[in-house]
Formats: structure tokens, sequence, C-alpha cells
């Protein structure tokens, strides 16, 4: 495993989260200019308990797949099978439950919505068993072409029935023709075909490691949405949009580039996991590189918050600045936690990781509850101080799994620590120094001060003599045909 497929894995893996995004949010505004509110609702009500029990139906087996040292095409025969018999499963209880569920609704839509959407739980497996096929060889471009095909497909599939009329079914119909379509070109990628096999012996090996990754992913599903959950038996569904619109701006930089750095890191660890001084490398390189690359994201919305927030969705959602500006704080450690988290899933230490998202969990809610009083902005800092905790507590799991000394993870900080208090003072430099006219414009304030610190930064970035970052600022002034 050398550096470079891990780096195009990394490019690759963000392209993809990009692409995905920027999609997402293009086929969105043509679907609810063609499609009543309503019809958005009935499917996000429905995907509540769906996507709870998506975390029973994967079983966390294709994470195993991935991390396993060696497998065969009997290894995932067996997740396939298991998979299988377990989506069906799902998909006949929901079939018997559904017309209880549009009872209690009061709505008898969604009796046949549920059956149709749990379909889903079916065809999962031919999606799962290949993508965690090309996961575990870091073919990320591969699969980056799958999911914008089949992102595009889907919503074509969409667009195209919510013309004639077809309401809420032209968005369950689209998702299910991205599914087979995804199935069909995952398959051609991998060439893996499906195949039956109850060897129940490996299967035992894959499921107890599986049941760790899905109880996980359990508890942050529920961990991420307790603050919503008490947000809208408190202060209120007016609290809950302001809450989760600066949420949701202070999560977008760290899932775009933690997020996609952390599934290339997983399965780097994975392959090197017997190897622990590569493994503290690895480990400690993509937390220096990505704190330089993200760090000055979140500097740039400390400063400039409420002129982002207003100018972009106007005075109504002003309020927004306030979590935005707080939850910023956390991002070092956000970004600490979810790369110890993959040295915890890559080594097998989800038992222990289980331990500190369940804390996380608890925490969270009883932080909350105390916070209620000083509004959304308290909420926001009790989620920062909550996360200290735990994110700490995950830094040190991995210290402790990789045998590693934390001076070594802040001497691979230093660099993003230097350059990154250098923008911050000359971002207040030029805050200090902006003309009111400018000032008074809120997108006008936000691209003047945005440029100015992406062009100091950039030039930092490249110059600074920074040992740290020597490799990279060579390679970045050879792509770019700069001066060295």
């Amino acid at each position: 495993m050398t550096s470079i497929p891990i780096r195009r894995g990394i490019a690759w893996a963000f392209a993809g989260r990009v692409s995905d995004q920027v999609l997402t949010f293009a086929f969105g505004v043509v679907l609810a200019r063609l499609l009543a509110p309503e019809a958005f609702g009935m499917l996000l009500t429905i995907q509540i308990f769906t996507g709870l029990v998506g975390f029973v139906a994967g079983g966390g087996m294709g994470q195993a797949l991935v991390r396993a040292e060696r497998v065969s095409k009997e290894d995932f025969d067996v997740v396939f099978t298991l998979q299988l018999l377990i989506g069906c499963v799902i998909y006949g209880l929901f079939y018997v439950t559904a017309p209880l569920f549009a009872d209690w609704y009061g709505n008898p839509i969604y009796r046949d919505l549920l059956r149709l959407s749990a379909l889903s739980f079916v065809f999962r497996p031919f999606v799962t068993v290949p993508s965690n096929a090309l996961h575990r060889d870091l073919r990320f471009k591969a699969m980056t072409g799958v999911n914008v095909a089949c992102l595009v497909a889907s919503s074509g599939v969409s667009i195209a029935l919510a013309l004639r009329g077809w309401d809420v079914w032209s968005l369950i119909w689209g998702g299910i023709a991205g599914s087979a379509l995804r199935s069909v070109l995952l398959m051609w990628q991998t060439g893996w075909r499906p195949a039956f096999s109850l060897q129940l012996a490996r299967a035992g090996d894959l499921a107890r490691y599986g049941a760790l990754v899905a109880g996980n992913d359990l508890v942050d599903y529920l961990r991420e949405r307790v603050s919503i959950f008490i947000l809208s038996q408190t202060l209120g569904p007016r609290s809950v949009g302001l809450f989760n619109k600066g949420e949701s701006l202070a999560m977008m930089p760290f899932l775009f580039a933690s997020g996609s750095v952390y599934q290339v890191l997983f399965r780097a660890l994975a392959l090197e996991q017997a190897n622990l001084d590569k493994c503290r490398y690895l480990f400690n390189r993509s937390i220096g590189l990505v704190a330089v690359y993200a760090t000055p994201i979140y500097v740039g919305l400390f400063w400039l918050a409420e002129p982002l927030v207003r100018g972009i969705y106007g005075a109504q959602w002003v309020a927004s600045a306030g979590p935005l500006f707080w939850l910023s704080f956390a991002w070092p450690i956000w970004l600490l936690g979810n790369l110890s988290g993959a040295v915890a899933a890559s080594h097998n230490r989800l038992g222990a990781e289980l331990r500190i998202q369940l804390l996380s969990l608890a925490l969270n809610a009883v932080a909350i509850w105390l916070a209620l009083p000083a509004g959304i902005d308290g909420v926001a800092w009790a989620l920062v101080a909550v996360s200290a905790t735990t994110g700490s507590m995950m830094f040190v799991l991995a210290l402790r799994t990789l045998q590693a000394d934390w001076r070594d993870t802040l001497r691979a900080l230093y660099p993003a620590i230097g350059l990154n208090l250098a923008l911050a003072l000359i971002l207040a430099g030029v805050e200090l120094t902006l003309p009111a006219w400018i000032l008074a414009h809120d997108l006008l304030h936000v691209a003047c001060v945005g440029a100015i610190g992406a062009l100091v930064y950039a030039a930092l970035a490249l110059y600074a003599p920074l040992p740290a970052l020597r490799t990279e600022q060579a390679r970045w002034r050879t792509l770019l045909r700069l001066p060295t």
C-alpha cells in the first residue's frame, strides 16, 4: 500500500461526495417545483422507520468484508445470502404491518407506500455486496461513476413521473429504478455474480464483527437525531428548523473532508493492521493533511457565519448563525474522533467504540436538556462540550490501539495550527479595513473576505517554510506550474 492509491482514493471519494451533494441539490430544486411538500413529508415519514431497520438489514457484514485481510468468493456469497434472507424477512414484516402503519397515521396511502418502499430491503444485497468489493479494492473512481450515473437516472425517473402527475409515487419509483441500475453497474464493474452459501462457521465471524458495526451505526444515528427530537418537544418547530440549518452548514465541510478520508483510511489501516508503524504514520498524516485543507473553512465560518446565513437564506434564518458559529469550534474534535473511529473499526475495537458512542448519546440528551434555557445557541455549546469529551475518548482509544504518542499527532497538526492562526489574524484585519458599503451587503461581504482569505491561505500553504508540508507544497507548485 503506497501513498499514491490512498491519495487517489481520497480524491475520488471527495469528488463523489461533492458530485452527490451538487446533483442532489439541483434535482431536489426541480422536484420541489413539481411536487407539493406533502409528497416529501410522506416519504420522510416512511424513511424514519425504514432507516432504523436498515441498520439491521446490513448487519455491518459488508464492512467486515472490507476490513478482512483475506477474503474469498465464498465470503461474499455468505454475506449475500444472509443479507438477502434478512431483507426478505424485513420486507415480510413491513408488508404485514403496513395496514397498522396506515391506520396510525390515518391515511390509507401509507399502506401501499410502505410496502413498495420496503422492496429496497430485497434489492439491497445486490448493491451492497459488489459495492463492498469496490471499497475493498480502493476503487473509489468506479464507485463515484456508478453513484453519479444512478443519481442522474433515479432523479430523471422521478422528474419524468412527477411531470405525469405521479405525486409521491414518483419519488418511490425513482429510488427503485436507481437501485436496480446500481446493482447492474456494480456487478459489471466487479464481475461479482450472486450465489448462495451457508458456511455458518465463516458467517459467524463476519456476523460478530458486523453486529458491532451495526450497533455503532445505530447509536450514532440516534445520537445525531436526539437534538432534533428534544427541540421538537420543547422549543417547537421553528427552533428545530433554525438549529438544523446551522448544524447542517457546520457539518458540511466535515462530511466532505474527514468523511471522505475515513473510507480510504479505514481500508488502508485494515490492510496494514499488523504493521503498527505504518498505521501510526497513516493516521497522523491523514489528520495533519485534512486539518491543513479543511480548517480554513471553519475559520471562515467563524468570521462570516451571520452574513453568510442572512445573505443566502434571508433575514428569517439569521438565528441559525449562532449554532453555526459555536459548532465551528467542534471541528478539531470531530476530525480526531472521526479518524480515530477508522482506527477502531480497522483494528476490531468496535466494542470499545460502542461504549463511547452510548455514553455520547446519553451525554448529548442530558446536555441538550440542561442547555434549553439558553436556546439553540446553548444547545450548540452543549454539543461542543460533549463532542470534546467523547471525541477525546475516541482519540485515546486510537492511541492505545496503535501504541502511539499523542505528541506525534500534535506535531502533525503544527502546520494547520500555524497557517490558520495566521489566517485568523489576517481576516481580523480585513474585517476592520473593509469599507462600510461592502459590510452592508452580506454576500459581497462574504465574497470579499472569503476571496482574500483563500488567496492568502493558499500563498501561505504553498510557500511557508513548513518542513512537514515540503512534499505537499512541491507537488502543488509543480501541478500549478508555480515558481519554487
